[in-house]
């Protein structure tokens, strides 16, 4: 045993002389090593290596870059947003075909997680895409093009399943707080993500249609070519300004927000911009944060905070400014500035209306100090909220009226166009972050008589540690199996059980036949071993979930039994997978319904009853009280007789009985844009209301026939547009404002009913099937009806029916 350890020393000192020299190709059992320069990939026609990059102090990242840019401008990294130690880290081929990059310690922070039993090779490719491909069927089992960072090569494609994600700053490269994306109406979009708000910026949001977009092709697919040509699948398409073949190029999203080409001079090394998204970069939400506003600068933009307020952070724009006065102040010793020529884009208090100045001003001093501002044009006034989104302008022709405090107004009355502020680029430690990572300390010791007895004592501590570690692997085996038979016995008694991921597998043939695709997961049909025709879900983001929590979470639903509510089977939880197994709806979801009309209005009515009860007993009976916050069509399922049954908890809040009505936050938004409460966008309290609104907006849907993301009525007197909701009350208010004659009434429902629909209707339904809609959608929480009380309104009018029905029958 010393022989050979102290010949494998030998080895790897002589061996680490040797400099390592540029690869081909990675082999299975073969590594890049961190501590060599040289231990790199590189493509065939020399134009992209591959390999470790610093990306700050002692952090390192393996990244592809461009070798003929004077600053071997990055195309891609593995590990963005969690770097390598500078020694120890290493790039693996194993001999299972899983490609890992480990930290020093052996701790995996990146991996392809593929298998393979064929010999396989990591190759960097002509084109920068970075493959790991099977040598004898040239399979490609893995490949870099398919998860972009910033940064778009030519035949390089952007689809339903990548986004590229900008650099968090100049320097810093790891996730930003932008992004390009393919959204849900099949339209590539630029979107600022914050800590705290998000909002789209590109294609224009002033345009409910994005001009010359094609919303109609669910292909979802974008790519560049090598001339210069940028086609996507919605049409919108461009071309560099130097229009050719031989030129290298990159689209890249940078850290600004900004989507660039960029065009290579090879002889200066340097990248010219040939074209890009945004001509007004004040345009691009989020650059200097709440409380500041944009202004355009020569070739640059600034950011200045508004008049008495300050920077929050020195070195970042995006954090925005604080205000130095108390904000809590008497609105009636309050005075209103003017910032000509500004303008905040979001987050205005309910429509714009058009009406005086002073009116205007008398409307934000009622709100108190929800109120931060008001910005008024072409005689119509826009309540602020929250001052974000914020851009100078000379081209705007307007201004917003800043509410503050009288005390000390002569500091800032003034103040009508502000001065732009630098950052402090100091470079301060403080902007440092190190990374929470333990590393095992690792004693060196360069004398052969040492290392002599340290061999032995490796012996001896293996020989010991194997047999303690034998004793442990037991005890935890024991109890582990005692926990999970508990496990296994509880979930007996819920009347739903534990899956194995094979029987799964082998149910849907091999996740074959999807059904449909949400945010949580994917839905495939299957066919248990007992011949049940099963919903079966495959979750994402499985990793982050632990078992435990996992566990509670299933055990939880499994407790939630409603004849309006989807039944849950069973779950999986093995490893890294997480599914759950619902009882199959054979008419699918009340979307597909709708879009296939083959609803009449009895079972829409019937629809909307039965929605109500279910999510009355989520907010009110079962055990455990549950917020959906997903309400749609989408997550309505439908069975053989067309009855209702609420699917899809993926976004719900569980919560213990009697903190329902009181709830402060949330961390992220939830639900879908259309159905969403207001709460939501206005950073309100979210109560189970949010609930009743979105089933407010599925009732219009059901009623009209009219989806709420794509429905706009253009309001040609003040030049804006209307959605759904304003639609249907304005026709409502409008014939009950001219009579109370039930006629007119009618004749309003009728104007605004599904015409595809031909079967016969009560209209005593529709009326309080429109009255209860209405109540659901106010935009105050407080004056919407609880679902329980729409569960009384519609039954009693069902009750009140069969009343009247029996008393005929009687006296006939």
């Amino acid at each position: 045993m010393l022989a050979s350890s102290l010949m494998i020393f030998a080895f790897l000192l002589q061996s680490s002389y040797v400099a390592a020299q540029p690869h081909r190709s990675l082999n299975k059992g073969s590594s890049l090593s961190v501590e060599e320069p040289n231990d790199i990939l590189v493509s065939s026609n020399g134009v992209f290596k591959a390999g470790f990059r610093g990306v700050g102090d002692n952090a390192y990242c393996f990244a592809i870059w461009f070798t003929q840019s004077s600053d071997s401008t990055i195309a891609w990294m593995a590990n963005r947003d969690q770097p390598v130690n500078g020694r120890g880290s290493i790039l693996s081929l194993l001999k299972d075909g899983n490609l890992v990059l480990r930290d020093v310690g052996s701790i995996d922070t990146w991996a392809t997680n593929t298998n393979s039993v064929s010999l396989v090779e990591l190759v960097l490719l002509d084109s920068g895409n970075l493959v790991l491909r099977a040598l004898e069927s040239g399979l490609i089992l893995w490949e870099s093009f398919k998860f972009p960072t910033d940064t778009l090569l030519p035949y390089q494609q952007i689809t339903r399943y990548t986004k590229l994600v900008s650099y968090r700053s100049q320097g810093n490269y790891s996730s930003g707080r932008y992004t390009f994306y393919y959204d849900n109406d099949n339209i590539l979009r630029l979107l600022h993500d914050g800590p705290e708000t998000s909002s789209l910026y590109w294609p224009s949001p002033t345009f409910c249609w994005p001009e010359g977009r094609y919303k109609f092709n669910s292909s979802r697919i974008a790519f560049l070519d090598s001339s210069g040509y940028f086609l996507s699948s919605d049409q919108f398409a461009f071309s560099a300004a130097d229009f050719g073949v031989g030129v290298k190029r990159r689209l890249t999203l940078d850290f600004d927000g900004n989507l660039r080409l960029y065009s290579l001079q090879e002889k200066e090394g340097k990248w010219l911009v040939s074209w890009q998204a945004m001509n007004q970069p004040c345009k691009i939400h989020g650059f200097c944060g709440p409380n500041s506003i944009c202004v355009h600068g020569f070739q640059r933009r600034y950011c200045s905070c508004l008049p008495a307020f300050e920077m929050k952070n020195n070195h970042d724009w995006s954090a925005g400014c604080r205000p130095k006065f108390n904000t809590s102040f008497n609105v009636n010793e309050s005075v209103f500035v003017q910032l000509r020529n500004v303008d905040f884009y979001g987050y205005d208090y309910g429509q714009p209306m058009p009406q005086s100045l002073e009116v205007c001003k008398g409307r934000c001093l009622q709100l108190n100090t929800t109120c931060k501002a008001i910005m008024y044009r072409n005689g119509s006034c826009y309540l602020k909220i929250f001052l974000f989104n914020g851009f100078l302008s000379r081209n705007f022709q307007g201004s917003t009226y800043l509410v503050l405090p009288k005390n000390g107004h002569q500091l800032y009355s003034k103040a009508i166009l502000v001065k732009p502020t630098r950052l402090n680029c100091s470079g301060s430690t403080n902007d440092v972050k190190s990374l929470e990572r333990i590393y095992l300390q690792k004693h060196e010791n360069h004398f052969l008589a040492y290392l002599l007895w340290f061999v032995i004592a490796i012996g001896v501590i293996e020989m010991f540690g194997i047999s303690i570690g034998c004793w442990f692997l037991y005890k935890a085996e024991l109890g582990r199996q005692t926990r999970h038979d508990h496990q296994g016995y509880l979930f007996v008694l819920a009347g739903f059980r534990k899956f194995t991921y094979k029987e799964l597998h082998k149910a849907t043939t091999g996740f074959s036949n999807e059904i449909g695709r949400g945010s949580g997961g994917t839905v495939y049909k299957g066919v248990l071993l007992d011949g049940r025709v099963a919903a079966i879900k495959r979750l994402n983001d499985t990793n982050k979930n632990d078992e435990g929590e996992f566990l509670a979470e299933v055990s939880t639903i499994g407790r939630i039994n409603h004849m309006n509510l989807i039944e849950m089977w069973g779950f999986c939880a093995e490893k890294k997978h997480r599914l759950l197994v619902y009882e199959h709806m054979e008419c699918g979801s009340l979307a597909e319904n709708l879009s296939s009309n083959v609803l009449d209005w009895e079972q829409r009515f019937e629809i909307a009853l039965g929605t109500a009860k279910g999510l009355a007993y989520l907010h009110e009976e079962c055990l455990e009280w549950v917020l959906h916050c997903d309400v749609k069509p989408e997550n309505i399922l439908l069975d053989s007789n067309y009855k209702p049954k609420v699917a899809d908890f993926g976004l719900s809040k569980l919560l213990e009985r009697g903190s329902l009505s009181n709830i402060s936050s949330f961390s992220t938004i939830r639900g879908t844009r259309g159905y969403m409460a207001p709460e939501w966008i206005f950073n309100l309290p979210i109560t189970s209301k949010v609930d009743v609104y979105s089933y407010g907006i599925v009732v219009l849907e059901l009623i009209t026939g009219k989806s709420p993301t794509t429905f706009y009525v253009v309001n040609t007197d003040v030049g804006s547009s209307d959605g759904l909701v304003p639609w249907v009350r304005e026709k409502i208010n409008a014939s009950s404002s001219k009579t109370n004659n039930d006629h007119d009434i009618a004749s309003a429902i009728e104007e605004i009913m599904d015409p595809r629909v031909d079967a016969q209707l009560c209209m005593a339904k529709m009326e309080v099937l429109v009255k209860v809609a209405l109540q659901c959608v106010q935009e105050d929480k407080d004056e919407r009806p609880s679902m329980s009380k729409v569960v009384e309104m519609l039954t009693h009018h069902e009750n009140k029916r069969n009343v009247v029905v029996n008393e005929v029958q009687l006296h006939s």
